[in-house]
């Protein structure tokens, strides 16, 4: 793989032509013997480097080598029990993520199978971080930088290696930044039908690709690209993102806008002030801490540059947002980081070219993503024994969400056998009711063998679809002892479950009880069992 940097490239470090605009789209062809224009010469250098497309092969080659490690997370078997209640809205996300992941289940239900998209939507993710690096003025060692930065930042690994909204979500902003960019910056206005296409899709998977569009306007109208809103190009790709959006809109505006409640549900659980005081170094460390000078130096290039300020008022206006009203989600941040580091990788890449002896600064430069990726891929990707989990589980966030992929079989297991141990004492369960979505899904999903009763849950998109038939009389209980004993005249534990090789997950320690004489039929409780969060 040639990622070396140079300490030179075909153009002069210093010109910064390539964010000029690029020929109208009307404008003729020189004739013959007319040298093509600079315009010209940078919309055609504007291509992607055979590195980047090694670098992008790799990262999704390495997330799928990894996909079949450990297990589900609870959110991809909640996604696929929500793939078969299709509908254009959910309590807690759009449809788009239940669907793909319905789609991919069609090859079995295996990590791996629901896990192909994700790596690929990573590997667009690192493509996109080059090309707009070419957009900001980077000759090709800085456009290889800034797909490698990219890559080896840990809360992209993480979050490919996941079949949630979260993927999708940030290959959503990414391309949404890159073809507002291509729009702007090399005036291209069909561009922004691209961009209209790529934030109704990313609406569909996520809502928070709306603060993505809301920051880019405002920068939009506070720069010098303000004129173009002035045409017809933004306000249709407004029309297209508005149009696939459409459906879900009026799922929720039908179904009393359920997301907002869970909006607020998500302020409160990730707004303590330990969250506030750790918000922006959170923010920081995402994308990797020996990155952070990179980031700075980005971020600083899109301020000081007039063409590209733009982004600049829309990154620190996301940031303002996750930093005022969910401190605890710093990586909500993050579908910016491929502009941000794009951006400082123009900056490395002259860095390098002014000094004396550029093999040293080169070789910093390419060693801090790789160095701090290898320290800390054991906690963002499943590459240790699950024996050896437990050591590192309490480091940080990803790898507690890496934890909670073990034990699900063994889980559904114990319910599975305290069922049995029920029907042969004549007091056979007629539901099963679980604590949490993740609970239920993988009892659904992984429990269909063990010939299981309807399985119920209060949660979110559980709660919405209701009891159905299923009898209360007799209730196996996952997790939500004290949830029902105000229902029911009796409710006792049958044993503890914990997860396999003292893993410490969020899944370890669940009782598992049962509940008989219920005080009413289920859909009499039912609304008193709701849990948005």
């Amino acid at each position: 793989m040639d990622t070396s940097i140079t300490a030179r490239s075909s153009r002069p470090a210093h010109a910064d032509t390539r964010i000029s605009p690029g020929p109208k789209s009307g404008a003729p062809a020189p004739g013959p013997g007319v040298p093509p224009s600079p315009q010209a010469r940078i919309a055609a250098s504007d291509r992607v480097p055979g590195p980047v497309w090694v670098i992008a092969a790799v990262f999704v080659a390495a997330e799928l080598a990894v996909s079949s490690r450990y297990g589900f997370m609870q959110d991809e078997l909640y996604f696929l029990v929500a793939g078969h209640h299709l509908a254009f809205g959910y309590v807690d996300q759009p449809p788009l993520a239940p669907l793909l992941t319905r789609i991919t289940d069609l090859a079995g239900v295996s990590p791996t199978a629901i896990r192909i998209l994700p790596a690929l939507a990573g590997g667009v993710i690192v493509v996109a971080a080059a090309a707009l690096a070419a957009l900001f003025g980077a000759g090709r060692p800085g456009r290889v930088l800034a797909a490698l930065t990219t890559a080896c930042a840990p809360v992209l690994l993480a979050a490919a290696h996941y079949a949630n909204t979260t993927p999708l979500d940030l290959l959503a902003w990414a391309l949404v930044l890159l073809c507002v960019a291509r729009a702007l910056l090399r005036d291209r206005p069909r561009w922004w039908l691209g961009a209209g296409l790529a934030a109704g899709l990313g609406l569909e998977a996520d809502n928070l690709v709306a603060l993505l569009i809301l920051a880019l306007a405002v920068g939009i109208l506070l720069g010098r690209h303000r004129p173009v809103l002035r045409t017809k190009w933004p306000w249709l790709a407004a029309g297209v993102a508005a149009a696939i959006w459409a459906p879900n809109l009026a799922w929720e505006a039908a179904h009393g806008w359920p997301q907002l409640a869970m909006a607020s549900a998500l302020h409160h659980e990730n707004s303590s002030p330990a969250d506030y005081l750790a918000g922006l170094p959170a923010q920081l460390l995402y994308p990797g801490l020996l990155v952070i000078p990179l980031l700075v130096a980005g971020f600083g290039r899109l301020w000081r540059n007039p063409e590209l300020r733009f982004l600049a008022v829309a990154v620190t206006l996301v940031v303002i947002y996750v930093l005022a009203w969910v401190p605890g989600k710093g990586y909500y941040t993050d579908g910016m980081m491929p502009a941000v580091l794009a951006a400082g990788s123009v900056s490395a890449e002259r860095w390098i070219a002014r000094a004396r002896r550029p093999g040293l600064r080169r070789g910093v430069v390419l060693a801090a993503p790789l160095v701090g990726m290898a320290v800390l891929l054991p906690y963002i990707l499943p590459v240790l024994p699950v024996g050896a989990l437990h050591r590192v589980a309490h480091v940080q966030q990803d790898a507690a969400t890496m934890t909670d992929t073990v034990g699900w079989p063994q889980l559904t297991r114990a319910v599975a056998a305290q069922d049995a141990a029920l029907a042969r004492a004549g007091q056979a369960p007629t539901s099963v009711f679980a604590g949490y979505y993740g609970e239920a899904a993988a009892l659904q999903v992984l429990g269909s063998g063990d010939r299981l009763p309807p399985v119920l849950s209060g949660q979110n998109a559980y709660w919405m679809w209701g009891p159905g038939q299923a009898s209360d009389r007799t209730v196996l209980v996952v997790d939500a002892l004290s949830q029902l004993r105000p229902y029911f005249a009796s409710c006792r534990r049958l044993t503890t479950f914990y997860a396999p090789d003292q893993v410490p997950n969020d899944w370890t320690g669940l009782q598992i009880g049962v509940c008989t004489g219920p005080a009413a039929s289920w859909r009499t409780l039912w609304p008193h069992l709701k849990q948005y969060e």
